[in-house]
């Protein structure tokens, strides 16, 4: 398992405290270079990635930063030509040693939590779901969704890219629905359940098409997570290290030493499917001294967090 961490573009304390830390791996991820700013085209990338590299950090997964909006997930007008920018966009990574690309299939609003400053621990703040603010809120603009529509438009996108990401020796890897329920305010959402996942692998028998495994979206469907680790074994390309403690229609995120998920059985699961990808700590609780101005992402928490996982990769080796 490679430990890393979300670094923005641009070199600044964070990617000395991720060395300091240990950590040679990078994510680049949506939160921290914006939606309107996603890197796609060679050059950008070509520079992204140099910059890293010249510092000692390895790109490992460019994370939500990817070139599909709903037109490709819902199967509508605009989703050919996306696609086929996608396909560029896998080639240019393989050409510039990115191996893991993260994606999701969540229509509309995607990542949803109804607190983001919960007490936790020693007065830290943390995130939180409950589904009953959801219950009488007014449906989404893009409502009404199929789970129908999105399971086509999945099926159709993957014949089309696996190949190439195949090609191209870039590993796809789907992120839960988080939260994971089936709908979210008039919009169906599918990739809900470990049964879902395996529809989703069925429909191109690859390792490339492979799973984002974010250990709290299995703990709140309910899922044994070691288990599930190793049920999809070799289909898990890359980790997020976290864990909430309740179901998808209530949930609180935890710290990662305190949730009721066995962290150690997870590593041990990792090691027995021979998993070496990226694995990083996500929604980590904001510590004191931090404005919490981005909940789940604050830079002590992660620091904390990838201590916790390095010592758990060490106590099972």
């Amino acid at each position: 398992m490679e430990p890393s961490l979300i670094l923005p573009p641009e070199r600044d304390e964070r990617w000395d405290l991720a060395k300091q830390v240990g950590v040679d791996t990078a994510v680049v991820h949506t939160l921290e270079i914006g939606d309107g700013s996603r890197p796609w085209q060679y050059d950008e990338l070509l520079a992204l990635t140099r910059e890293f590299r010249d510092y000692g950090l390895d790109v490992g997964v460019i994370e939500g930063c990817v070139p599909i909006s709903d037109d490709t997930r819902l199967g509508r007008d605009g989703r050919d030509e996306e696609i086929e920018r996608f396909k560029q966009y896998l080639r240019n990574l393989g050409s510039l040693g990115v191996p893991v690309v993260a994606y999701d299939w969540m229509a509309g609003k995607r990542w949803a939590r109804t607190s983001t400053a919960l007490p936790a621990r020693g007065g830290s703040l943390t995130t939180a779901y409950s589904n009953e603010f959801m219950e009488d809120a007014p449906e989404q603009e893009l409502a009404p969704v199929r789970a129908d529509e999105l399971w086509d438009a999945l099926e159709h996108f993957l014949n089309e890219v696996v190949p190439v990401a195949e090609e191209a020796g870039v590993k796809l890897a789907l992120h839960p629905d988080d939260p994971p329920i089936e709908n979210l305010r008039g919009v169906d959402r599918i990739i809900t359940s470990p049964e879902h996942y395996e529809r989703v692998m069925g429909m191109y028998d690859s390792e490339h098409n492979g799973i984002t495994f974010c250990q709290g979206n299995f703990a709140a469907m309910g899922a044994d997570v070691p288990e599930t680790i190793r049920r999809f074994g070799d289909r898990i390309n890359f980790v997020h290290f976290r864990d909430v403690e309740g179901t998808s229609e209530r949930f609180v995120e935890t710290w990662h030493d305190e949730g009721p998920t066995d962290m150690r059985a997870c590593v041990q699961a990792y090691r027995d499917i021979g998993f070496e990808g990226p694995v990083r700590p996500d929604h980590v609780p904001t510590m004191a001294g931090e404005e919490n101005s981005n909940p789940g992402y604050m830079t002590l928490g992660r620091l904390y967090a990838t201590g916790y996982l390095k010592g758990l990769l060490e106590a099972v080796e």
